[in-house]
C-alpha cells in the first residue's frame, strides 16, 4: 500500500504516533479536524534516485545486435524478447506513406513500372477487315496472337499491318493457325531489336491474383487495364453464342466468313476489363510476366464484361509447334459426348470411334464421364476443352459412371489425325 493513502486505524495504533492526513483524532463527520489537534505536515519523502543509464558489455552488445538481427530476418520470438530486454522505451515516429505497389509475384513493382515494362512487347494488328492484338515472341518479328485475329485482319485479300509501342508500323505475315485452340503466329517482317515478352508459368496462378490486360480495344493501342484473377481452368464456347462468350474483334461479317466455332479448356478468367480489340493482347501477373492471351469476353451488353484468356503455358506449346512446323498435333481420345440430363451432371459418351484411346480402355456408349484427371467434368464441353489441353502420349486417368456404379480408367491419348 502506498505510504500516501489513507487507511484506518486500529485501537492498537491510537495514540500511539500512529500517521495519518488526519492526525491522531478523526475528524467528526462532517467536520474538520481541530487546529491544536493538526500535527505538523511530514516532508515529503526524497524523490526516487534517477535510474543509472544502462550500458553494454561487449557480451550483451553481440546478444542485442544478433536479436535484432533476429527480429529483422526471421521475426523470432526469443529475438523480440531479448531486444525488448535490453532496448529503452520505444520511441513512436510516423512514417512516409509508401508508393501503392503493385502486389508482386517475384519483384515489388507498380502497376506504371510493370505497364512500362509491357508495353513495348505489346502490338496492334491491322487489317482490311478485323483488328487486334499480339504479343512479340522474338527480336525478329514473331507476334503470338489469336487465330481469329490473324483470320480476321488477312481476309479479303488485304495486308496485315502491325503497329509496335513506339508508333512504328510493319507488314506481317501468318506463320501458322491454329482454330482449335485460336492461337496464331504471325511474323512482322524488315525488323530486329525487338522488346519480346518475358513468359511466366500460367500453372502457378492463384484466384485472386492481380493481373494487367494491355492491348488494343477500340483501335485504342496501349491501353491498360488492371484486376485479378476471378477464376480458373473456365471452358470456353467460342463463336457459337455471341451474346455470351464473344472474341473481341470477331463480328458477324467474320463469323460467317470462314471463322469456326471452337471448343477451349483451361482458360483464366479476369475482372480486368476486355474489349473488342484486346484480343491477342497480353494478360500479365505483377512481375510483368506473360501470363495468358486474351481472347474473349462474356457479357450481356455491348463492351465490356467477364474477360477470359488462353493460359500462356498452353500457348507456349502451341507456339513453339506453329513456328517450328505451321501445324500443331493434338490430343485424340475418341468419343462423342453429350450434356448429362439426369440428376448426375457430367458428359453422357453417345459414341466410341473404334479403335480409339477411349475404345482401348474399355469406354463404352452410355458411360458418363464426371472426371478427367482432377477436373469435375460438368458437361460435354468441359471433355472436349480439356482433351486438348493435353499432349499426345500423355496418360490421363477418367473417372466414369456404368449401370450406377462409378469407376475409374487410364487413357492414353493418341495424335489426333
Amino acid at each position: 500500500m502506498n505510504a500516501n493513502e489513507p487507511r484506518e486505524q486500529g485501537p492498537e495504533e491510537r495514540g500511539t504516533g500512529g500517521w495519518s492526513q488526519f492526525g491522531t483524532t478523526p475528524p467528526a463527520a462532517g467536520g474538520f479536524p481541530r487546529r491544536d489537534t493538526h500535527p505538523m505536515p511530514q516532508p515529503p519523502p526524497p524523490p526516487p534516485a534517477p535510474p543509472k543509464k544502462a550500458r553494454f558489455t561487449a557480451g550483451q552488445k553481440a546478444i542485442a545486435g544478433l536479436a535484432l538481427a533476429a527480429m529483422a530476418v526471421g521475426g523470432g520470438v526469443v529475438g523480440a524478447v531479448v531486444a525488448n530486454s535490453l532496448q529503452p522505451e520505444p520511441v513512436l515516429t510516423s512514417a512516409s506513406t509508401p508508393s501503392p505497389v503493385f502486389k508482386a509475384t517475384s519483384d515489388q513493382l507498380t502497376v506504371a513500372e510493370v505497364a512500362a515494362r509491357v508495353q513495348p512487347t505489346v502490338v496492334m494488328i491491322q487489317g482490311q477487315t478485323g483488328e487486334g492484338s499480339g504479343v512479340v515472341l522474338s527480336e525478329d518479328g514473331l507476334i503470338l496472337t489469336n487465330n481469329h485475329v490473324a483470320v480476321g485482319a488477312g481476309q479479303g485479300g488485304g495486308q496485315m499491318t502491325v503497329k509496335f509501342s513506339d508508333g512504328k508500323t510493319a507488314k506481317a505475315t501468318v506463320v501458322g493457325t491454329d482454330p482449335a485452340t485460336d492461337l496464331a503466329v504471325i511474323r512482322a517482317e524488315g525488323v530486329s531489336g525487338l522488346t519480346k515478352a518475358t513468359l511466366g508459368d500460367s500453372d502457378q496462378l492463384k484466384v485472386g491474383d492481380p493481373v494487367l490486360a494491355i492491348g488494343s480495344p477500340l483501335g485504342l493501342d496501349g491501353s491498360v487495364t488492371a484486376g485479378i484473377i476471378s477464376a480458373l481452368d473456365r471452358t470456353l464456347n467460342l463463336g457459337n453464342d455471341q451474346r455470351q462468350q464473344i472474341p473481341p474483334g470477331w463480328g458477324q461479317q467474320e463469323q460467317e466468313s470462314g471463322a469456326a466455332p471452337t471448343t477451349i479448356g483451361g482458360a483464366i478468367q479476369t475482372d480486368a476489363s476486355i474489349n473488342p480489340g484486346n484480343s491477342g493482347g497480353a494478360l500479365v501477373n505483377a512481375a510483368g510476366q506473360l501470363v495468358g492471351i486474351n481472347t474473349a469476353i462474356a457479357s450481356e451488353a455491348a463492351g465490356g464484361g467477364v474477360g477470359f484468356a488462353i493460359p500462356v503455358n498452353t500457348a507456349k506449346q502451341v507456339a513453339e509447334q506453329l513456328i517450328s512446323s505451321g501445324k500443331v498435333s493434338h490430343a485424340f481420345l475418341g468419343v462423342s459426348v453429350t450434356d448429362a440430363s439426369g440428376d448426375v451432371p457430367g458428359a453422357l459418351v453417345r459414341q466410341v470411334t473404334q479403335g480409339s484411346p477411349a475404345e482401348k480402355a474399355g469406354l463404352k456408349q452410355g458411360d458418363l464421364i464426371t472426371k478427367i484427371g482432377d477436373k469435375t467434368v460438368d458437361g460435354g464441353d468441359t471433355v472436349v476443352g480439356q482433351v486438348r489441353g493435353f499432349k499426345p502420349g500423355q496418360q490421363v486417368k477418367i473417372t466414369y459412371m456404368r449401370d450406377g456404379k462409378s469407376a475409374e480408367v487410364d487413357v492414353t491419348l493418341e495424335e489426333k489425325k
